[in-house]
Formats: C-alpha cells, sequence, structure tokens
C-alpha cells in the first residue's frame, strides 16, 4: 500500500505525456509519406516544419479556454518529454551510423581537415551570432547546429549546457538555411563547374542536417552522394567532443554566477552528458564490426523514429511571432553564417578532391 501513491504519480507523468507522444509519431509518419512523394524535402526538416505549424496554430488563440489552448496544453508535456528525452536516445543510435571504413577512407588528413573545417565554422557561426546580438545561449546552439549536423546537434546542445529554452531560434534558422542549401548548392555548383566528387564533398562539408546533404548531393549521382557521406559522418563525429565542451563551459559559468541556467537549483550539468557516452560507445560499438547489419537496419529506423519524434516537439515550441520579431538580427546571423560555411566547405573539398583521398 505505501507504493500506491508513487506508482499513481507515476500513472498520472504517463497519462500525461500519451498525447504529445502519439502527435508526434503521427507527425513522423506524415513526414515519411511526404518524402516519400517528395524525395528532396527530408523527413526531419518535414518534423520541424510540421511542429512549428502545429505549435503556432494552436497557441493563436488568446483566450486560455479556448479549444485549441487546451489542445495545446494536453500535447505540451509529451512534446516536451519527445524533445528532451527522445532527443538523448536518437542521439544515441546515431553512434551506430558512423562506418569506420568510410571514415578511414578519407584517410588521417582528409579527416583532420574536416574536423578543423567544423571548428572554424563553429567560430565563425558564434562570432555572427554575437555580432547580431543573438540572447542566451543562442549563439552557441546555433554554432553547434550550423557547424556539425542541424537540429539534431542543436538539441544535444541544448540538453548539454540545460538550456532548452532557447533552441526554438536556432532550430528554425537551420532548418531554413539547411533548405536553402538544396536549392543554391547545386545551382552554384553547375555555375563554378564543379565535377560530382567535388560537390558531394562540398554538400557534406557545407549542408547542415544529414538529410538535407543527402538531398543536396543526390542531384550530381552516386558518386556525389557517397562522397558528401563520408564527409558528414566526420562531422557528425565531432558532436561527441563539441557537446562534452559546451558542457563544460554551461558548468563554469553556472560556478561563477551561483546558478545553473534552467536547471534546479543545487543540481549542475553533468561533465560529460550521459547521452554523449552512450553515443561513444554507439561509435565503438559499430568499430568492432560486431553489431549484426539486421541490427543496424533496426537501429537506423528507430533513430529516425526518434529524432523525428524530437524535431517535431522541439519545433512545436518554435514561436514564429517572436521569430519574426527578430527577423533582421536571426536572419542576418543565420546568412552570414550560411555564406561563411559555404565557403569553407568549398575550400574542403578543393582540398580533398586535390589530394590524396578516396571514398
Amino acid at each position: 500500500m505505501s507504493d500506491s501513491p508513487g506508482r499513481a504519480s507515476w500513472g498520472r507523468r504517463v497519462r500525461a505525456v500519451v498525447p504529445g507522444l502519439v502527435a508526434a509519431g503521427a507527425a513522423v509518419g506524415l513526414s515519411v509519406l511526404a518524402h516519400l512523394g517528395l524525395p528532396a524535402l527530408p523527413v526531419m526538416t518535414l518534423c520541424v516544419a510540421l511542429g512549428a505549424l502545429a505549435g503556432n496554430v494552436l497557441r493563436a488563440p488568446v483566450r486560455a479556454g479556448h479549444p485549441l489552448r487546451r489542445a495545446e496544453s494536453a500535447l505540451r508535456p509529451g512534446l516536451s518529454f519527445a524533445g528532451r528525452t527522445l532527443m538523448r536516445a536518437g542521439i544515441v543510435l546515431l553512434g551506430l551510423a558512423l562506418v569506420p571504413a568510410d571514415l578511414a577512407a578519407l584517410g588521417f588528413d582528409g579527416v583532420a581537415v574536416v574536423a578543423a573545417a567544423v571548428g572554424a565554422a563553429f567560430v565563425g557561426t558564434w562570432a555572427a551570432a554575437r555580432l547580431f546580438r543573438l540572447p542566451g545561449d543562442e549563439p552557441v546552439l546555433l554554432a553547434a547546429g550550423f557547424s556539425i549536423c542541424g537540429a539534431s546537434a542543436i538539441g544535444a546542445m541544448s540538453q548539454a549546457r540545460g538550456t532548452t529554452r532557447d533552441a526554438s531560434t536556432p532550430i528554425a534558422l537551420v532548418t531554413l538555411c539547411g533548405t536553402l542549401s538544396i536549392a543554391v548548392l547545386p545551382l552554384l555548383a553547375g555555375w563554378l563547374g564543379l565535377g560530382p566528387l567535388t560537390f558531394g564533398y562540398w554538400a557534406g562539408a557545407a549542408v547542415h542536417d544529414v538529410g538535407q546533404v543527402v538531398a543536396t548531393a543526390q542531384t550530381a549521382g552516386a558518386a556525389a552522394l557517397a562522397a558528401a557521406v563520408v564527409v558528414k559522418l566526420v562531422r557528425v563525429l565531432t558532436l561527441a567532443p563539441v557537446t562534452t565542451v559546451g558542457a563544460w563551459t554551461a558548468r563554469r559559468r553556472a560556478a561563477r554566477h551561483g546558478t545553473d541556467g534552467a536547471r534546479q537549483p543545487g543540481r549542475r550539468a553533468p561533465l560529460v552528458p550521459l547521452f554523449v557516452i552512450g553515443f561513444a560507445l554507439m561509435v565503438a560499438a559499430r568499430a568492432t564490426g560486431l553489431v549484426a547489419p539486421e541490427a543496424l537496419a533496426l537501429a537506423h529506423l528507430a533513430q529516425e523514429a526518434l529524432l523525428g519524434a524530437a524535431l517535431f516537439g522541439l519545433g512545436f515550441a518554435i514561436d514564429l511571432r517572436a521569430l519574426f520579431a527578430s527577423a533582421s538580427r536571426s536572419t542576418g546571423a543565420a546568412l552570414v553564417a550560411w555564406a561563411w560555411i559555404a565557403l569553407l566547405g568549398l575550400g574542403v573539398a578543393a582540398i580533398l578532391s586535390n589530394g590524396s583521398f578516396m571514398v
């Protein structure tokens, strides 16, 4: 009998998250169907867009008792859970996508070139966001998204730093600019006269989200797609060290100011977040070659579903009115960062194409 209150409380928490999780699952299903009809639209981008659309429609009525506002309140706990817990689980499984043989194909020098470009992209994006006076942790989150792997990296960095409240604007910006890359980079490649391999390297080094990389590179054929995926995997590999550094700096800032950001009083951000350790363990597991192909296929499906649901939840928190209110500053920072990373990526593509790097 003594456990009954605890079980009842646990049951209430489960019931509270069910509506949001069902909505997130439905959004992932719709995004997959839309992607099958229009392959140029990545699933993750569609999940963010659907989340932003749903959130802003349900929040539109001013009156708190309006049916749409009640629906928004019912969905919020589950979507917050998705954006937090399912994001962490999806990032862990993302480690299984890193194929050591593909990374070895670039060689040590090629990996070093891409990693250095990630560092330069991060610093340049952070500086642009600071120059345009983006508030809070938005500069760090925007830098993570633009330099590593789009909205997934923003979610991972926000979890590591405990500042999920600042993630909505960077997610909207990285989604918009990644979609811009799908349209613009192939046109620029034709104007510059880039071959398929060079264009693939460029897409892998310059486009943000993994799905957006695939959508961009596949326009130039299989060779371009293979080159893009290899370079993108190197960028994804930097997620663990970059988020660890992000958690460490947040911890130091909290110690200086006697606070811990959005966390509860008395709790500190872990030096190495558990989901980052899980990501590293999955990378190591894939490197052993002992994970069965069937398990890898299931893990990939689970990763896509978890990240899609998480990004729908994060997109649900995007306030388009607030985003438009600061459109000049936020859009300016994003476009400067997008141009900077496109130039960096072109440099990486030139180096990889002219060096002794093979895919």
